[in-house]
């Protein structure tokens, strides 16, 4: 199938990652502001069957360890295709591309981060038309209603720039016409197992009010991706009995998590950061994240270069968010997650959030209400966590009436002052594990050990 590619291809290769060191060159990426992966429905007319273009240099004739503009873009034709398809189909690419030894191809949408290995470039890949052949091969032997396939790479920066802005204006008329259906509405959610070879304990749940991580994937397109490709990565997943509104909790979700997670996740809360958190993978968009000493939510994205108030920047945070674990106060989100009437809700919603980056909070700005909007602080209003003490008190943030509620009854705080992954504790003889562990403490006191002094008759 794969006759001329210079590197091997198949699913052995998924989950590779590439080092700075060991990189070639990078399209995309969190140092280049312009990149995109778009899938558009064209009339069979408009398509040259099998034509890959490339506008802009060639791998070859980019320079070694440089991030480049990039852009990807797929027209299809075919009689059973429709434009709700364009969104799955489009998320294929990360799979599809995953598939190649010497790639590594992360997030999606306008996030899009690929490096090409040194290894594979001095093998012979040494052209964005091999990418582009892979595509369009797995695309016609998994999902053959699209019957006409041409695929467009963009490195020049112009044209990067002019189709970036377009794909925008594309994703956001696709996510707003998922926006009105509730998930009480519905009897079905969708899971996407898309990126379990990053994550094996990962499912997205996808909800008419709960987008997939990435941001790519609404319930409608979950739906159109199920009925397609019935033994897909996207599958329905039967609500069962509502455990409770306020959380999120689910007794089918429960179920298909414990099923898909092997046992390792056993309960999920899709509306709240803490007790059972969604899971996730590492292709979210942003992390809501718990700031103890305020008690409350900061949100920080992916194109967010600067560090968050926390002092930690998001690269950090994420190894935190990500692999498929439950870490309470780490919370993987979409950008379009955060538009839902039930976003964040079992932890109080946005009374609950008290930093959000400018660029996201204008972007917001519509979905955000109104009585909160001013006293959620930027970069501009607080980059420390004092700043941010002191701008929530100046703006009457909900938060502060827990502070003093709190110091009133001087009841300890619940939320945990540590958790982690994994705790080590030996003792005996025996190394004990605490796995998903969540420590509560009414106080903490760290103190250097001393080094035992020797008694009468001991040797120093």
């Amino acid at each position: 199938m794969f006759e001329g590619i210079p590197a091997d291809v198949g699913l052995v290769h998924e989950g590779e990652r590439i080092r700075r060191n060991d990189m070639q060159v990078e399209l995309g990426g969190p140092q280049v502001n312009e990149k995109f992966e778009l899938v558009r429905l064209k009339p069979p007319e408009d398509i040259e069957q099998g034509a890959i273009h490339i506008i802009g240099p060639d791998l070859a004739d980019l320079e070694e360890g440089k991030s480049y503009p990039f852009g990807i873009l797929v027209e299809i034709a075919g009689s059973e295709l429709e434009e709700n398809l364009e969104g799955v189909i489009e998320r294929r690419i990360h799979e599809y591309c995953n598939y190649i030894e010497g790639l590594m191809h992360l997030n999606q949408r306008y996030d899009i981060w690929i490096r090409i290995s040194k290894k594979s470039f001095k093998k012979g890949f040494t052209s964005l038309r091999y990418i582009g052949q892979v595509m369009q091969e797995l695309f016609k032997n998994e999902l053959p209603i699209i019957e006409t396939i041409q695929i467009t790479f963009f490195t020049d920066p112009e044209r990067v720039g002019e189709q970036y802005k377009e794909a925008l204006s594309i994703y956001e008329a696709r996510d707003a016409r998922a926006r009105g259906l509730t998930d009480e509405d519905v009897e079905v959610f969708y899971g996407c197992a898309l990126c379990q070879s990053f994550a094996p304990t990962h499912v997205c749940v996808v909800t008419p009010q709960r987008y997939a991580n990435c941001g790519a994937i609404s319930w409608f397109d979950g739906r159109a991706a199920a009925r397609i490709d019935p033994k897909g990565p996207i599958f329905p997943i039967e609500k069962g009995e509502c455990v409770d509104s306020l959380l999120g909790e689910y007794t089918g979700v429960n179920e298909s998590a414990k099923e898909r997670s092997m046992g390792e996740v056993d309960r999920v809360y899709l509306y709240s950061g803490f007790g059972y958190p969604h899971t996730s993978c590492g292709c979210f968009e942003g992390i809501a994240f718990y700031i103890p000493e305020v008690e409350g939510y900061g949100i920080v994205h992916r194109g967010f270069r600067d560090l968050a108030v926390n002092g930690l920047p998001f690269s950090t945070m994420a190894d935190s968010t990500a692999g498929g674990r439950q870490i309470d106060g780490f919370h993987g989100i979409s950008i379009e997650y955060m538009r839902s009437q039930k976003f964040m809700q079992g932890d109080g919603g946005y009374e609950a959030v008290v930093w959000i980056p400018k660029e996201i909070k204008d972007r917001l700005a519509d979905y955000i209400p109104a009585p909160i909007y001013e006293a959620i602080a930027t970069e501009d209003d607080a980059t420390t966590i004092d700043d941010l003490k002191a701008f929530l008190l100046a703006h009457n943030h909900p938060v502060v009436q827990r502070w003093a509620e709190e110091e009133e009854v001087k009841e300890p705080s619940r939320m945990p002052v540590l958790t982690a992954g994994e705790i080590p504790i030996t003792t005996g003889g025996f190394r004990i594990l605490l796995k998903n562990a969540r420590v509560y403490a009414d106080k903490v006191i760290i103190q250097p050990v001393q080094p035992k002094k020797p008694g009468r008759g001991e040797s120093s």
